[in-house]
């Protein structure tokens, strides 16, 4: 049986592929926006498909928008929408960290508590929050975005057992690095305020930003789960992908329970 399923940050990136892949499957897909602009572009890509996409402007920071949303009868909330923001947590203007956390955190939560009531009253639905292995795991001039992300673990992993009595499912889409665009604009973000003459992070240093997403996968592979995640019965709560991205996640948390403090002057272990 074909599902109601809402997508956010269908603009670009997983949102935009995964909607026009739900749509071939059969699905009912609002593909959510954040601009406006973004409308005609993304109902002709599914023309070409020889689909018809629902295609609505939904801004996480629009009460108005979310609202709106709220009174749609949804079978599949997936979070997708986010931002990000690059460079040392020491030293990131707090203006900055508090949008992401608007954006990813507070938005995303907003809307989700509009949409599960509903969900709540036909005693099913399904919330899929994607998240990020920076959500399990922080490196380094990535803390603003990590923080969000882990915000948002605990956020999805309390409403999952909060809701399953209600007959609502809860998941965890934890994304690695994928070549979307995302991450190369969240290295390029840092741009806009960090300068070597004024901060104490090295130049050196931040450069390790950039070798962080030399290599990417191929965004295809996390869409197709994602598609799996929306259209499955059931599922796992946390899924991880790819299978290097898991590993690497469950290495560091286990690091983190016998990792000392490095000696002054040796650098981090992030």
């Amino acid at each position: 049986m074909a599902k109601t399923v809402l997508i956010t940050g269908a603009g670009s990136g997983f949102g935009r592929d995964a909607a026009l892949e739900l749509m071939a499957n059969g699905q009912s897909v609002i593909a959510a926006v954040h601009h406006a602009e973004q409308i005609p572009e993304l109902k002709s890509a599914a023309a070409a498909r020889g689909g018809d996409l629902r295609v609505e402007k939904l801004d996480l920071l629009s009460e108005a928008d979310r609202q709106a949303a709220a009174g749609w009868d949804i079978d599949v909330l997936v979070n997708n929408a986010a931002i990000g923001e690059g460079g040392p947590i020491s030293e990131i203007p707090l203006d900055l960290v508090r949008r992401v956390f608007e954006v990813n955190v507070f938005g995303t939560l907003s809307l989700t508590q509009g949409v599960v009531r509903r969900m709540v009253e036909r005693g099913r639905g399904r919330v899929i929050f994607v998240s990020s292995i920076a959500g399990l795991t922080a490196g380094s001039y990535l803390g603003a975005y990590a923080a969000s992300k882990h915000a948002l673990e605990g956020i999805a992993e309390s409403m999952s057992n909060e809701l399953a009595p209600h007959g609502v499912q809860v998941a965890t889409l934890n994304p690695g690095p994928y070549g979307t665009g995302f991450n190369d604009e969240m290295v390029r973000s840092r741009d806009r305020w960090y300068d070597p003459a004024r901060h104490f992070t090295r130049p050196q240093d931040m450069a390790r930003l950039d070798e962080r997403f030399a290599t990417q996968h191929d965004p295809a592979d996390l869409v197709k789960a994602m598609v799996h995640m929306v259209t499955a019965d059931s599922g796992r709560y946390r899924n991880v992908h790819p299978q290097e991205s898991e590993d690497l996640v469950r290495q560091r948390q286990r690091d983190a329970w016998t990792r000392t403090q490095p000696l002054p002057g040796n650098g981090d272990t992030g």
